[in-house]
């Protein structure tokens, strides 16, 4: 029988990068840089400052794959202005990707960070499905806050956990170098935050984007959301256009 010495450190950590070379290997860093003349999320303004159709924001982040495994990484970022004392959202997720029955499957989480005021922080489970051009994707906030609702009850005990997202969204190439962009999108609110009388809404996105080659794209859109005689002017619909660029 041969003699076989037994595994020092040094033989563990190089059976450990061995096992992750072909991971390393096939990893890959992606960045995006954009510009908006507005920015909306689930239809509803990010610069409360004004009302103007205008408001233009600089977004971008990065993105890391963890090679063929499926696992990923990301920040995104963009100005805004809906906080007291902050000007940023900085987005970081992390989720796995993976085919089922035809069926393309996202899951993970996000957190909404506001440096200047963090009472905006907000986390959220996802999970998505894309089948064709169509993606269904469900968003559960995890955190006890909801983008601030819970600090506008005085006593603090409200709470916007479980408050949730659902959006369908629909991309198809129609021409050559231009995709149609459709969604539609139903937020739920807690019961805590219901219980002021805020009501759950329904946001929409109307629009496409042409690839101008070399990484760059030129989309255009028609978004906003209804309730406008509740949330006012955030939520009207307003024509965005954006340039990006994917390095």
């Amino acid at each position: 029988m041969a003699k076989f010495d037994k595994p020092t450190g040094k033989h563990w950590a190089l059976a450990a990068l061995v096992a992750l070379a072909p991971m390393a290997a096939s990893a890959q860093w992606s960045a995006n840089l954009g510009l908006t003349t507005n920015y909306k999320f689930r239809g509803q303004d990010q610069n409360t400052a004004h009302a103007r159709v205008i408001k233009p924001a600089l977004q971008g982040g990065v993105d890391y794959a963890f090679g063929d495994s499926g696992f990923y990484v990301g920040n995104w970022n963009s100005m805004v202005n809906w906080l007291d004392n902050n000007k940023v959202e900085m987005d970081f997720y992390g989720g796995y990707k993976f085919k089922a029955a035809d069926v393309d499957w996202d899951v993970g989480a996000l957190t909404y960070v506001y440096p200047g005021n963090s009472t905006g922080n907000t986390t959220e489970l996802y999970g998505a499905g894309t089948y064709g051009p169509l993606t269904v994707k469900y968003s559960h906030t995890v955190s006890k806050d909801y983008f601030g609702w819970a600090g506008n009850k005085i006593d603090g005990s409200m709470k916007g956990r479980n408050t949730g997202y659902l959006n369908v969204a629909y991309a198809q190439e129609i021409a050559p170098k231009l995709t149609l962009k459709l969604a539609l999108g139903y937020t739920r609110f807690s019961s805590d935050i219901k219980d002021l009388g805020v009501p759950n809404y329904v946001d929409y996105s109307v629009g496409g984007a042409y690839d101008l080659g070399d990484g760059f794209a030129l989309s255009a859109a028609w978004v906003g959301a209804n309730k406008r005689s509740y949330f006012g002017w955030v939520n009207k619909g307003r024509a965005i256009v954006a340039l990006n660029k994917t390095f």
